[in-house]
C-alpha cells in the first residue's frame, strides 16, 4: 500500500488527493444532512396521515409509500435529473439557470430526502400503532383535538420507539449519497472512482473511502445511541447502550 499517493497533486493541481478525498466528502455530508431533515418532516407528516381516522389520507400516504419504495433509488436520481425537467418546461427553464453543480446537489437532496421520507413513515405508522389505545382516547378525553392529541400524547412516545430505526435508516441515508455518483455529483464515491482511474491505485482509494464510510456511519450510530439514553422513559423503554 502508498500511503503516499494521498499526499500527492491531483490531475487538476488544486490539491493533494487526500484533499479531493475530503471535498467529496464535503458534499456527501451536506447531501446526507439536508436530505435527513425532509424526511424527518415529510415521513413524520406521512405516518401521522397513515394513522388518522380520515381515509383519504390514509390512502394518499399509503399510495406515497408504496411509490417511493418499488422504484429503484438509482431510477429515481434519473427520474428527477433527466426526466422531470424534459416534461416540464417550467422546470427546464429553472434548471438553465443554475450551476451544473448546484441542480446536481438539489437533485439528490430532494430524491434522497423523498425516497427516505417513505421509509421513515413506515417507522412513524409503525411508532404511532404500537402504542396502547388509551393513550390516544386519554387525549382526547381531556379535551385535546386530534392534532394536539398526535403532538403531545402519541408522537413524543412514537419518537422515542422509533429511535433504533431510525439509526439504521440514518445510516442508510448516509451510505445512499454515493448513488448520487449517476448524476455526476462530486461526492465521496465520485471522487474515489476519479483518484483510482486516474492514478491506478483503487486499493487505497477504496480503502481510504470504506474507512470514511464507516467512521461517519458509526459517528451517527453513537450520537443516535446518545440521543436514544438521553430520551427513554424509565420503566417503560429501556436506554440505548
Amino acid at each position: 500500500m502508498n500511503l503516499g499517493i494521498f499526499f500527492e497533486e491531483n490531475a487538476d493541481g488544486d490539491g493533494t488527493w487526500l484533499q479531493v478525498l475530503l471535498d467529496g466528502l464535503g458534499y456527501t455530508l451536506s447531501v446526507a444532512f439536508f436530505a435527513a431533515i425532509i424526511a424527518f418532516f415529510l415521513g413524520s407528516l406521512l405516518g401521522v396521515m397513515r394513522t388518522t381516522s380520515k381515509p383519504w389520507m390514509v390512502r394518499l400516504g399509503n399510495a406515497y409509500v408504496e411509490l417511493f419504495r418499488n422504484i429503484p433509488l438509482i431510477v429515481q436520481f434519473f427520474l428527477w435529473y433527466f426526466v422531470l425537467p424534459g416534461v416540464i418546461p417550467a422546470v427546464k427553464a429553472w434548471v438553465i439557470t443554475l450551476d451544473p453543480s448546484t441542480h446536481q446537489l438539489f437533485t439528490a437532496v430532494v430524491c434522497l430526502g423523498l425516497f427516505t421520507a417513505a421509509r421513515i413513515s413506515e417507522q412513524v405508522r409503525s411508532g404511532i400503532g404500537s402504542l396502547p389505545r388509551g393513550q390516544r382516547a386519554a387525549g382526547y378525553a381531556i379535551g385535546l383535538t386530534e392534532p394536539q392529541t398526535y403532538r403531545f400524547v402519541l408522537l413524543p412516545m412514537a419518537y422515542r420507539i422509533i429511535i433504533p430505526p431510525l439509526t439504521s435508516e440514518t445510516m442508510n441515508l448516509i451510505k445512499n449519497t454515493a448513488v448520487a455518483y449517476s448524476i455526476g455529483m462530486v461526492e465521496l464515491f465520485f471522487r474515489t472512482r476519479e483518484m483510482g482511474e486516474l492514478t491506478f491505485r483503487y486499493f487505497e482509494a477504496f480503502a481510504a473511502a470504506t474507512l470514511i464510510y464507516v467512521a461517519i456511519a458509526m459517528t451517527a450510530n453513537r450520537v443516535m445511541a446518545f440521543i436514544e439514553k438521553k430520551v427513554a422513559v424509565p420503566g417503560y423503554i429501556s436506554g440505548g447502550k
